[in-house]
């Protein structure tokens, strides 16, 4: 049997948290962005000496910038910064300037995208120094999210933490970012550098975000190990084996719920079902037998048709031959049902157990009742072209895998009478047992 998929919300939920992170972290970033545009005033020592009226009319939109005059600004600036362009190497540090300060008054009037633009081409101009080209680098790429272009905006915030080691909160910054745009391998490598770098201690909001990247990324122990007070969440444990299911890995999926159990989490009936589930579908269904066998014996689990089938299963995938066989003796003795005792002679005839065919097909047609009449008028009617009826042909099987059976045992009437019945059934290999008995 399968282990059920298990239902989980963790789509709806980390796109609830990372949608609300956002518009938290936007608000942030607008106030610090703005700020930070306005404070990085154009350091005129850093490139090439500038003629003084260059210089004063730098600081004069400076100062119109502080007086909030946006718009006079962003005109002056583009319009000095279309003049300067192909000028010497003075000039165009002249122009990246003018662009960053046009990008410093679009910012202040919402305009994030064109912004990140202007500070693009200024990050272009060769005289830039790097100081100030890794400044503008981390400038754009908040201005990219800003303006929405989350995916662009990542790679260049990316681009900005790899070459000047980034602060925490651009980190975390880039974690939202990558997690947002579903990319949960590169937001598990940046927080992988927070964990490196011995940052502050997380708080709730950041480790529920890094449990659900390294979850989504398939590192559930490292999600785990995040867990904090959620340990004791019992819907924790099952979003977590859930996505490892869901991932292909019911292996782990089991690990994870095992773990649940183990912690006293997982404890409810119906958790322990699952749990058995898990290891049989992940490969370890010998242990699902034994924590089965365990739980049926002390109680915790009602000894239900539904459960003894799965102790049967269990044992069967873990081909433990005599306690698969018993479980599904009990299971169809409790039961009574043709299919039960027919599935304890399939599996038992796979395994060689022949005195267990017989004994399970004698539950469901006596040997005894394997007439020569029975078998005549089998025949007969198959030759009108009638056919049998579907409860005959139903039995078919049985009677080859009875015919089989007792012609290992050495019970040659009993076997032809069977198998003569399985042929009238219209079972092929009959006729080839048929013969060898001669």
């Amino acid at each position: 049997m399968d282990a059920p998929e298990i239902a989980t919300t963790l789509h709806s939920t980390t796109r609830a948290f990372t949608a609300g992170k956002r518009r938290a972290g936007s608000r942030r970033l607008g106030a610090t962005l703005l700020l930070a545009l306005l404070v990085a005033t154009p350091a005129l020592a850093e490139g090439p000496a500038l003629r003084a009226s260059m210089i004063a009319s730098l600081k004069t939109l400076q100062q119109q910038l502080a007086a909030g005059d946006n718009a006079a600004v962003t005109s002056r600036a583009e319009a000095a910064a279309a003049r300067l362009e192909g000028g010497n190497a003075a000039d165009r540090w002249a122009r990246a300037l003018f662009l960053q300060l046009e990008a410093s008054a679009l910012a202040r009037q919402g305009e994030s995208a064109a912004a990140a633009a202007r500070l693009a081409t200024a990050r272009g101009i060769a005289e830039v120094p790097a100081a100030r080209r890794l400044a503008w680098l981390r400038q754009e790429a908040q201005l990219r999210l800003a303006a929405g272009q989350r995916e662009r905006g990542a790679d260049l915030l990316t681009r900005w933490v790899e070459a000047s080691g980034g602060d925490a909160e651009s980190r975390w910054l880039l974690v939202r970012t990558r997690a947002a745009l579903g990319e949960w391998q590169a937001a598990a490598n940046s927080l992988d550098r927070l964990r490196a770098s011995g940052s502050a201690a997380w708080n709730d909001a950041q480790r529920q975000l890094a449990s659900t990247v390294y979850q989504q990324s398939g590192r559930f122990d490292d999600a785990l190990a995040l867990l904090g007070d959620a340990a004791d969440s019992p819907e924790v444990w099952r979003r977590a084996a859930g996505l490892a299911q869901r991932a292909g890995d019911p292996g782990r999926a089991a690990a994870i719920w095992e773990s649940g159990w183990r912690r006293g989490v997982l404890t409810q009936p119906q958790d322990l079902v699952q749990l058995a589930e898990l290891h049989i579908a992940g490969g370890t269904p010998a242990r699902a037998g034994e924590y089965l066998a365990r739980w049926l014996d002390a109680g915790q689990l009602p000894r239900s048709t539904r459960n003894l089938r799965l102790e049967a299963q269990a044992w069967t995938a873990a081909r433990e031959h005599a306690k698969a066989l018993a479980a599904w003796r009990a299971l169809a003795t409790r039961t009574g049902s043709t299919a039960d005792w027919r599935q304890l002679a399939e599996t038992a005839y796979g395994w060689g157990e022949w005195q267990v065919v017989l004994d399970a097909l004698g539950q469901i047609v006596p040997a005894d009742e394997v007439s020569q009449s029975e078998v005549a008028q089998s025949a007969v009617a198959q030759k009108r072209g009638s056919g049998v009826s579907s409860a005959q042909a139903a039995q078919g099987r049985d009677w080859l895998l009875m015919g089989v059976a007792a012609a290992q045992l050495e019970r040659p009437q009993l076997a032809r009478r069977a198998l003569e019945r399985a042929a009238a059934a219209g079972e092929a290999q009959a006729q080839q047992w048929l013969k060898s008995l001669g």
